[in-house]
């Protein structure tokens, strides 16, 4: 190989990662066979500037069913793109295609919990609500180039009367547990017993490697 093409292959290939890393596009982030689902936008790296998060749904034909309803559902899973907010253009920083599953799952005798996002604080908080029978949520920081969990919260609801809290600080790794000890309770006058405890945990997990949030059991640390 000349000169010349030394110089200009590794040009060319540098052009090509830019423009997979970097545009002032958000669609261009989103890869083939997956469209736009939602879209937040938020400071997540302190720099005072809004970034975006985009969730994504696959667009497999395969996926779209007749649940027991005798209704057509898109069983499509979902999954995450986290863009950085530069002068000129949005840059990559995580990226996650399938760690949500679909909005139209079979929650047996539920109605499946509902998925939303916030950003807040500099934080990204991965929310599912799941009505009167309470929430859990995921807190992501970004940190050494990835975002990474940093905090677990839920609550078990029936109806209006909290029976259990868990929260989970990863970074200081203790857990608290509450626990309604009123069986009269009507909502809002709960007592509540805590239990505090050790969480045994080398690295945090990051946003990146989640297979399946579904699969996660975090209350189990």
């Amino acid at each position: 190989m000349n000169i010349t093409l030394r110089i200009i292959v590794p040009l060319l290939l540098f052009v090509i990662f830019e423009g997979k890393a970097q545009s002032n596009k958000l669609t261009d982030f989103i890869p083939e066979g997956y469209v736009e689902f939602e879209r937040y936008f938020g400071d997540l790296n302190k720099d005072g500037v809004e970034d975006c998060i985009l969730i994504i749904k696959k667009t497999d034909t395969a996926k779209i069913v007749t649940n027991r309803f005798n209704k057509k559902v898109d069983r499509n899973r979902r999954g995450i793109i986290v863009l950085f907010k530069t002068k000129n253009a949005y840059r990559l920083a995580v990226k996650n295609y399938d760690c949500f599953s679909s909005e139209n799952e079979d929650g047996g005798v539920y109605f499946p919990p509902e998925l939303w996002l916030e950003v807040k604080n500099n934080k990204l908080y991965v929310h599912y609500g799941h009505g009167r029978y309470g929430y859990w949520e995921y807190t992501f920081r970004f940190q050494n180039l990835n975002f990474e969990l940093i905090g677990y919260d839920l609550s078990r609801n029936y109806g209006p009367v909290v029976m259990q809290e868990i929260s989970i600080n990863f970074l200081t790794k203790k857990k608290l547990v509450k626990e309604n000890i009123n069986e009269n309770a009507e909502g809002g006058d709960e007592l509540f017993k805590e239990t505090r405890s050790d969480v045994a945990i080398k690295n945090l997990i990051k946003l990146s490697e989640i297979k399946d949030f579904d699969e996660l059991a975090i209350y189990n640390y």
